[in-house]
């Protein structure tokens, strides 16, 4: 997997570097730039990049539009943004085109190596890797005021945070420890309640998922 790396900071990017390559990982550019990336996402054509949002030169959300032109150029070019704190405009961007192939973790995600990079062959192959604080702002913010949301129960609750997060039904049931049919049952009832077509394609119905509980916003 040849990945394009985008972060300011030279010791946390050595360490991605690092890690990734531990993981069987090709790094095939590690920037500190937007005009950088924009270079290396347009000439090297990776599988997967991971993004800082904030890089110079301006320091706000220059990764993420970096990210958004080459995604223009290249649909469904994968990306992986990391930031500092929970910025649901951010994620909103990044998931607006509706094509998946996209992920937005905090940077605190990195210390754990599996998950960290797990949630990049994810995004890699074409899935969604949310996570869990900013679906679960997501999913208080809409509880309080959205009606339908308001009809789900709480387990259902929890099964659409992990949905969101992009987890297949196995894999929901694995954490919550029940079978995959009952995780099927709920997330068949939640698909009823937010008037949503059920899916069997695990990107798409995260991003209506997420689609549902953004509008309007």
């Amino acid at each position: 997997m040849r990945v394009v790396l985008a972060e300011d900071l030279f010791l946390l990017r050595d360490g991605l570097v690092r890690l990734l390559e531990a993981y069987d990982c090709e790094i095939v550019a590690a920037v500190e730039s937007g005009p950088e990336l924009d270079r290396a996402l347009a000439e090297l054509k990776p599988d997967v990049a991971v993004v800082d949002v904030r890089l110079p030169p301006t320091h706000t959300d220059e990764g993420l539009q970096c990210a958004l032109r080459a995604r223009q150029e290249r649909p469904g070019l994968p990306v992986l943004v990391l930031s500092q704190h929970v910025e649901q405009l951010y994620a909103r961007e990044l998931l607006a085109d509706g094509s998946g192939a996209v992920g937005y973790l905090l940077k605190d995600r990195v210390f754990d190596a599996d998950q960290f990079v797990d949630a990049v062959r994810r995004v890699a192959a074409g899935g969604t890797a949310m996570d869990p604080q900013v679906i679960q702002q997501l999913l208080s913010r809409r509880a309080a005021d959205d009606r339908p949301l308001g009809r789900l129960t709480p387990r259902e609750l929890e099964v659409l945070e992990l949905m969101a997060q992009g987890r297949s039904n196995a894999a929901i049931a694995g954490q919550l420890v029940v079978t995959e049919r009952a995780i099927a049952k709920h997330t068949s009832n939640i698909f009823t309640k937010l008037g949503l077509e059920v899916s069997d394609d695990d990107n798409r119905r995260v991003l209506a998922v997420l689609a549902y509980l953004d509008r309007g916003r």
